[in-house]
């Protein structure tokens, strides 16, 4: 029944952990962090991205621009890139970790000591890719709030608003952290008893006629 339940719970938290960096990777690349639409025209759609800025117009045609600089990004962004690429690449270490160390996979099966390690530090892996994912994303959805209800700016001014990255990352990041914690929960050695050492016993003794106990008669030499 443990074995079944471990297995289980590491195959859901195996399953979890790639959605989740599968899904950070995405949101790494794709220019939907934020979207803005221009009042005086509607037929564009602005998108920004950590490495991007798209405009999307009516007919179909979508152009983007890179970032000039990296140094003229505003903090969060460049902080956000630094992170993510992280959650990318602990990610990636995670999956290297935790596959050797699964029930299924034959890989040091006479080493339950090192799988049992190789999934712990898998585990931590993916958790700690799952904390890389949602600082930055959490970051940048906050600074866009405190923006778009800044009273300084006049209300012609258009305003930045969440992009669908934003979501996606907030759900890449709990799958990773949700996934992590399965793996690491899973991986607790089970102790199996021992069984006890079996007792000596000593021969049943002989009963009389009368019920009294008579030890076995001892060979002795008859002397006629």
């Amino acid at each position: 029944m443990a074995g079944s339940w471990r297995a289980r719970a590491q195959a859901g938290g195996m399953l979890l952990a790639l959605l989740g960096w599968v899904s950070s990777c995405v949101t790494t690349f794709v220019p939907l962090w934020k979207s803005l639409n221009l009042d005086l025209n509607e037929l564009e759609v602005w998108t920004m991205g950590l490495w991007q800025v798209c405009i999307a117009r009516e007919e179909g045609a979508v152009e983007c621009r890179a970032h000039g600089s990296f140094l003229a990004l505003p903090p969060e962004l460049r902080v956000s890139r630094l992170l993510m690429c992280l959650s990318n690449g602990l990610g990636l270490l995670g999956c290297l970790l935790a596959a050797p160390g699964l029930e299924g996979w034959r890989a040091c099966e006479d080493k339950p000591g090192l799988k049992r390690r190789l999934l712990l530090a898998g585990g931590a892996a993916f958790g700690t890719a799952g904390m890389a994912t949602l600082a930055p994303v959490s970051w940048v959805a906050y600074n866009t709030v405190l923006d778009f209800w800044d009273n300084t700016v006049p209300d012609i001014v258009p305003r930045w608003e969440f992009g669908e990255a934003t979501f996606l990352g907030w759900f890449a990041g709990a799958f990773l952290a949700a996934g992590g914690l399965l793996l690491a929960c899973s991986a607790r050695s089970t102790r199996t008893a021992t069984p006890p050492a079996p007792t000596c016993r000593q021969p049943p003794a002989t009963r009389g006629p009368a019920g009294d106990h008579h030890p076995h008669p001892k060979n002795t030499d008859l002397v006629i």
